[in-house]
């Protein structure tokens, strides 16, 4: 079976948290749900173009494993913007792939969402180099350098819109599978998307997987695999809450409940 090109998955950002998103990838796969467009913030970007490559769950589980910062950055001998330099994600996007792909070419469709620093406005990227897109969205400011695309600084989407769900909608979902990392707990950073949460919660289009963060490492990699198991937990627990094949209704897909908007 293909992928679902009206079933969109937006992969939430969160540092070394990102890595819980593999595991909901591999749930998924696991039940045979195949979203046909993806988008994401931060490290959920960084998951999510390796799916929309069509990189496989258990490989992408493999490079979360073997992960390191110096992968997407490295000390700058000339800080200006930011103390790291992101040049070393598109040597890692090289190796991944083969080639720094344009989005476009990706098996699925795919986006992220980054911040304009001069409008202070989410700007959606669905088109071009992969790399660029990938370091414009991680670019944490005064740490990682923004971005300069078609006139605007770009710098890290979770400032704007942690959670792009109204990405997926724009490239034609009329589902979603949203993955929101800090469930639980807030910091005043994050407390803005509390009322989006709750907006996705009543949402029948949305299968919302809020993996749990508590007591993990948020900046270092030594929770990867308890990460991934949460992530695995979170998935099963919101898949199962929609019911299964079963009693499945017509026009949605197996072990995920999810109507389509009118």
């Amino acid at each position: 079976m293909g992928e679902d090109p009206s079933l969109g998955l937006t992969l939430g950002g969160g540092g070394a948290f990102g890595a819980a998103h593999v595991g909901v990838l591999q749930v998924l796969a696991e039940r045979g749900i195949r979203p046909g467009l993806v988008t994401g913030t931060s490290s959920g970007a960084l998951v999510g173009a390796a799916y929309a490559a069509g990189i496989d769950p258990a490989t992408i589980e493999e490079a979360a494993l073997r992960f390191r910062w110096s992968a997407i950055a490295r000390w700058s001998f000339a800080p200006r913007w930011g103390l790291l330099d992101t040049r070393a994600l598109t040597e890692s996007v090289d190796r991944a792939l083969g080639a720094d792909p344009l989005i476009e070419d990706l098996e699925r469709r795919f986006a992220v969402v980054a911040t304009d620093l001069r409008t202070r406005r989410g700007v959606t990227i669905d088109t071009g180099p992969l790399s660029l897109a990938l370091r414009s969205t991680i670019a944490v400011p005064g740490l990682l350098p923004p971005v300069r695309r078609d006139g605007a600084l770009l710098a890290d989407g979770g400032m704007v819109d942690n959670v792009p769900v109204e990405a997926a909608r724009a490239l034609g979902a009329t589902r979603v599978i949203v993955v929101r990392l800090h469930a639980k707990w807030e910091n005043v950073r994050m407390m803005r998307t509390v009322t989006q949460t709750a907006d996705l919660v009543r949402d029948p289009s949305v299968v919302l997987i809020q993996p749990e963060m508590e007591r993990m490492a948020q900046w270092t990699m030594a929770d990867v695999p308890r990460l991934i198991a949460e992530g695995r937990r979170a998935a099963t627990a919101s898949l199962d809450a929609r019911g299964g094949p079963d009693d499945e209704p017509e026009g949605t897909m197996a072990g995920c409940r999810m109507p389509t908007t009118p």
